[in-house]
């Protein structure tokens, strides 16, 4: 049995998670999901504090081939104490 997917492989894909807003945040979620993907492209990363500077929201868009892939990288990032939320 086959998934269905409204998405078509190769495609590029954002990908945000939230988490508390201190310094090493970006970095701990560009690390998980680059264990799932081979190249992230320069300009891949943006970040953006909420309005009370408690959170930080980190977006990465990536060059996504699967919904394997996809399915991997939320789970380490829900797996992770730091990330509070994924989108």
């Amino acid at each position: 049995m086959s998934e269905e997917t409204l998405l078509e492989f190769p495609c590029q894909f954002p990908i945000k998670a939230m988490g508390k807003n201190m310094p090493e945040f970006d970095q701990i979620v560009v690390e998980l999901i680059r264990a799932h993907v081979d190249d992230l492209h320069e300009g891949a990363v943006t970040s953006k504090q909420s309005k009370g500077g408690k959170y930080l929201s980190v977006t990465v868009v990536i060059e996504a081939v699967s919904r394997a892939q996809l399915d991997a990288i939320y789970q380490s990032l829900t797996d992770s104490p730091h990330v509070l939320m994924a989108l």
